[in-house]
């Protein structure tokens, strides 16, 4: 059987990739920053206790591995508090990607994947973002996650270690959280939304969509290509009829006012939030052609089923927090 290492096996993604790759038959050994959190992994997963901000440990929880999934981040952060926040995702998202790498090629692992994301691109264009496109990140997040691809493809070239890197846009799916989570509350409250005069284009990607393609790269051979874009088929949803959907599926009616978009601008410029504000109106799209040529591979899940799939566990998380 081989082996797998999952980094942040106990985030929103980890915990689908280890249900996923233990249903696949793979021995799973997943990372957590604290032994007091192996609760929210599966009973199959062996849970190792190492920070990537730290030295000590990489070498015995990466011995007798075959292939390592690098998941740990530094993410968005509301109101981030931090002094020098470059300075802050940087140690997580590259110094800690590097710390891995390193331990990675000393213990003779044959594969790394390493989730990016779209933001090491950028934040939208007019035409989909293909794996050829120029990179232009334009927030700490999206810098970060741009240097730590350099850094693997990098270290990757010198050592003939197998790097593949994958560049989701927004994911999706039970146990979201983040915005996507605050969207489906304020959805679920009736809330009108100032989206009548949006007609913007966003890709999404359902997370059992996400964990099915990499499972599918652990099995692949060495590959000539080693950066994908990934993203759900069909057309991406604007802003308006993604809230429309999820409306229908909680069973709201969503309410949509037909506010021009330079007023939203200005609104998110009045009250410091620009960036977000931005986000909910501008396009972002993906084209994930190469992959699924490369690997003849489908998502399994439509939009559809994708968003069902999160109401419904929405809905079942709510009524038990109303007990």
């Amino acid at each position: 059987m081989k082996r797998v290492l999952i980094t942040g096996s106990n985030g929103f993604i980890g915990r689908h990739l280890c249900t996923e790759l233990v249903r696949c038959g793979w021995a799973v050994r997943g990372t957590i920053r604290r032994l007091e959190a192996r609760g929210s992994l599966p009973s199959e997963v062996e849970p190792v206790a190492v920070d990537v901000t730290r030295d000590d440990g990489w070498l015995e929880v990466l011995s007798k591995v075959d292939a390592v999934v690098h998941l740990v981040g530094r993410t968005h952060v509301l109101h981030d508090r931090a002094n020098h926040p470059l300075d802050a995702f940087r140690s997580v998202n590259v110094e800690g990607t590097q710390r891995v790498l390193r331990a990675c090629i000393q213990v003779g692992v044959s594969r790394f994947i390493y989730l990016s994301s779209i933001k090491a691109v950028g934040e939208g264009n007019a035409i989909p973002y293909s794996e050829a496109s120029p990179c232009v990140p334009e927030d700490a997040y999206g810098i970060t996650k741009r240097e730590a691809e350099i850094v693997v493809l990098g270290m990757a070239a010198k050592t003939g270690l197998q790097s593949v890197i994958l560049r989701p846009p927004l994911v999706y799916g039970p146990g979201v959280k983040g915005n996507f989570l605050r969207l489906l509350r304020l959805v679920d409250r009736g809330i009108p939304f100032p989206f009548g005069c949006t007609h913007n284009a966003r890709s999404m990607v359902f997370v059992g969509n996400l964990t099915s393609v990499i499972e599918a790269l652990l099995d692949q051979p060495a590959m000539k290509e080693n950066v994908f874009h990934v993203a759900d088929d069909g057309e991406p949803l604007s802003t308006k009829d993604l809230v429309t959907r999820l409306g229908c599926l909680l069973g709201r009616r969503a309410h949509h006012v037909p506010i021009p978009v330079p007023l939203l601008r200005l609104g998110g410029a009045m009250i410091g939030c620009s960036g977000e504000v931005r986000r909910l109106f501008v396009s972002l799209t993906v084209s994930g052609e190469r992959l699924k040529r490369t690997l003849s591979w489908t998502p399994p899940y439509t939009v559809e089923q994708g968003l069902a799939e999160t109401a419904a566990w929405y809905r079942t998380a709510r009524k038990k927090e109303k007990g």
